[in-house]
């Protein structure tokens, strides 16, 4: 889709090309891959994605995060998800990774953030046509590097990192379990943009409204529980509306974790259509495969967009985006604007 897209909600872990996840298994001796040539590979991943085993799923980035143990690894992953992106038609993308996860060879944590914003950077300067990429840096919800990660974003974030988030299990460990990493973000004034309303509902929105001080929702989709047939909405949902907090929301990862049974039943049209702040993502492009465009050009035929509606959602995400005023300003009047005035 020539569109031009941004993009707020996309995992590193979760797209890798299946060429790569061979070449770089073979390359550091990394066994056990479900697959020994890329469209069987990419084919299993979908598939196991697909199953409506939590198991499988989680199984699928098992082998992706085994093959990012090393920075040339994690450099060669960045690069070419910064390259593809761009292939695909998005200008701007915050793309996400929980650093802990790529040092279980010993590979200190510094070092794969380092190698993960070198990456971006050098797939941006590559690709074909201009793209930045923003890191945001995950914290596990089950682990408790929490603080550490927090410090990260501070520490880097003059060198490519946008803001921090939390991943992971929503039920059992709530977004406030370590105060004194929000309070590292919240001292540094850092951005924050935190997994919630996606397994979980209402309950787990609000502290991360409250708890996390988020700024946005990862997925937040749940938010649509407070919303009545009749349009009527509840407290929490009238307060997401009124602050046009952003939703990033990633339909066909909704459907493959079992959330909603199709796209069909999905919310997303509707909050769209109450005014919230809808914004569309991959999620996953490996285990979902999608794209970017793909998911527009889904939601579109499913619900009846028009090219205003695909406007609307790309600004919108452009506004909720970790971004300097200036370089929003300039992605507004330079690149988004003219793009879509130019598809009509």
């Amino acid at each position: 889709m020539r569109a031009p897209k941004v993009l707020l909600h996309d995992h590193l872990d979760g797209g890798l090309r299946p060429q790569t996840v061979l070449e770089l298994a073979d390359e550091h001796g990394y066994r056990g891959l479900p697959a020994d040539d890329a469209d069987s590979l990419g084919r299993w991943f979908r598939q196991a994605a697909d199953s409506g085993s939590l198991e499988k799923y989680l199984e699928t980035f098992a082998h992706t995060v085994g093959v990012m143990q090393t920075p040339d690894a994690i450099h060669r992953v960045a690069r070419e998800c910064a390259l593809d992106l761009a292939a695909d038609g998005v200008v701007y993308a915050e793309v996400r990774f929980a650093p802990e996860l790529s040092t279980e060879q010993g590979l200190a944590i510094e070092a794969v953030v380092e190698a993960m914003v070198d990456g971006f950077r050098t797939g941006c300067a590559d690709a074909p046509t201009p793209i930045s990429v923003g890191a945001l840096l995950c914290a596990m919800r089950q682990a408790d590097r929490w603080t550490e990660v927090a410090e990260l974003v501070v520490r880097y974030r003059d060198a490519g990192v946008v803001g921090f988030d939390l991943a992971g299990p929503e039920i059992g460990f709530p977004p406030d379990r370590h105060p004194e990493a929000i309070a590292v973000l919240d001292r540094a004034g850092a951005h924050r943009t935190i997994h919630a309303g996606e397994a979980a509902g209402i309950d787990s929105i609000r502290v991360a409204l409250d708890g996390a001080r988020a700024e946005r929702l990862g997925h937040g989709v749940r938010i649509a529980d407070e919303v009545a047939d009749d349009g009527a909405l509840g407290p929490l949902a009238q307060r997401v509306l009124d602050e046009q907090v952003p939703l990033e929301i990633a339909p066909s990862s909704n459907v493959q974790t079992g959330a909603y049974p199709s796209l069909a039943v999905h919310p997303v049209d509707r909050l769209h259509r109450l005014g919230f702040a809808v914004t569309l993502n991959t999620d996953n492009r490996l285990m979902s495969g999608v794209s970017s465009s793909g998911e527009f050009a889904d939601v579109a035929t499913t619900f009846g967009w028009s090219w205003d509606d695909v406007a609307a959602v790309t600004t919108r995400a452009l506004a909720g985006a970790f971004l300097s005023d200036t370089e929003r300003k300039r992605l507004l009047h330079d690149v988004i604007r003219p793009g879509y005035a130019a598809l009509g």
